[in-house]
């Protein structure tokens, strides 16, 4: 849905866009002389008279971004910034014209700027979906019209996914991604309801008191553990914490170089540590088959 600016704002906005529109063009080598005098000597009067004059140039492709329901105000705002960035890095040295070298800096400033405030979901972070995201929707009215219906078929996708060298996936994502809008989690349900859309999501997660109670067994799982430990030689010991008690354990052969005997008398050493650990885990009231499986 198009942003739809106040009364106010409105005919701020076009008070602006008819003062840009009344710039004088620029020859080009006032232009570049314009640009020499920011650039060696940084004249602010000659930085102003180069960036109004091409204000026109930032309304214009700021207007063919006006559908992604954005302030349009602030779609000219960003193309200035960009304006601006381009007037700092021109170098007049170069047989091209500023407004060829601007065009690029304006449009990457308004779209960065529409990425970052079109949704509150993050979109477009790769080069290729920044592509996708912005000629989507060309594409997709192109096929459509060849087709002559609405909608697009898995050969559309596959003809969007092919030209802008992305995955078929990326396209279905995208396409989903625009045909609709974020919602609030603090919106009413009906129009006259007072239930909210957050007080119907249900937390999987486990709930304060089962993770306080879990906190507590985890501790006392743990003093039980070292209490058996306790009962083990040091050999033992390390090879039930390298085998048992890491999240990536090493195999019986590399626990035997390591500890200079073989891998037959590290796995009876394994077994013996664990006959004592059983042992006095049952002693405990403990079921040792809960704690090592």
């Amino acid at each position: 849905m198009a942003h739809i600016d106040d009364p106010y704002t409105q005919k701020a906005n076009m008070d602006y866009i008819r003062n840009s529109m009344d710039q004088p063009m620029l020859e080009k080598e006032h232009e570049l002389a314009l640009a020499r005098r920011w650039a060696d000597k940084r004249d602010e009067k000659a930085l102003h008279e180069l960036v109004t004059s091409y204000t026109r140039l930032v309304i214009s492709i700021a207007s063919r971004f006006r559908n992604y329901g954005l302030p349009m105000g602030d779609l000219i705002q960003e193309g200035n910034v960009g304006l601006m960035q381009a007037a700092d890095r021109f170098d007049a040295g170069r047989d091209v014209r500023f407004s060829t070298y601007a065009t690029w800096w304006i449009r990457a400033a308004i779209q960065d700027y529409i990425l970052r405030n079109w949704s509150i979901v993050r979109t477009g972070t790769t080069a290729a979906q920044k592509s996708l995201f912005f000629n989507f929707r060309r594409l997709r009215a192109k096929i459509e019209n060849q087709a002559e219906r609405e909608g697009l078929g898995d050969d559309g996708r596959a003809k969007i996914a092919k030209e802008l060298d992305v995955s078929v996936k990326d396209v279905v994502e995208m396409e989903g991604r625009l045909s609709g809008t974020d919602h609030s989690l603090n919106a009413k349900i009906g129009e006259d309801g007072e239930d909210e859309w957050q007080n119907f999501l249900s937390d999987e997660g486990p709930n304060p008191e089962e993770v306080v109670i879990g906190m507590k067994d985890a501790k006392t799982r743990s003093q039980w553990l070292q209490q058996a430990l306790g009962g083990l030689s040091d050999r033992e010991r390390t090879i039930i914490s390298e085998r048992h008690l890491k999240y990536e354990t090493v195999t019986l052969e590399e626990l035997g170089k390591t500890l200079g005997i073989s891998k037959e008398r590290v796995r009876q050493l394994e077994q013996r540590a664990m006959d004592k650990l059983r042992t006095t885990l049952t002693e405990l009231n403990v079921d040792a088959q809960s704690m090592f499986g």
